[in-house]
């Protein structure tokens, strides 16, 4: 029993650890602002503020590990989308990529905030 428990509290620490090590590259990444590109820099700091929110919930205990990792492969998952959309447009957003990147963001952001409501 003792070993399941140490195991399962192992588990959780990676778990948390590559969360937040993962936080940390993407929070570097989507903070370049992009001179002249006004939808990707919105973009990019809407999915800052969401890492910022993720971390801030793990560190005051209102998202588990589990919860974050999901959220963190949800970002990771849109900030690819979004570097796909700019390299077929020359490190630009059409209108349309934008709205949808938003409209996932968007989802993104309830399931945090109801995550953290709990």
């Amino acid at each position: 029993m003792q070993t399941k428990m140490t195991s399962r509290f192992s588990l959780i620490g990676f778990t948390m650890a590559a969360a937040l090590a993962s936080a940390g590259a993407m929070a570097q990444s989507a903070a370049q602002d992009v001179p002249g590109h006004p939808r990707v820099n919105e973009v990019n700091q809407r999915l800052e503020n969401q890492q910022n929110r993720i971390q801030a919930g793990v560190a005051d205990g209102q998202l588990n590990a589990k919860q974050a990792a999901h959220d963190e492969k949800q970002d990771a998952n849109i900030a690819q989308r979004e570097s796909a959309d700019e390299a077929k447009h020359d490190g630009h957003l059409t209108k349309n990529e934008q709205k949808n990147l938003n409209k996932s963001l968007n989802q993104d952001s309830k399931r945090i905030h109801k995550q953290r409501e709990k």
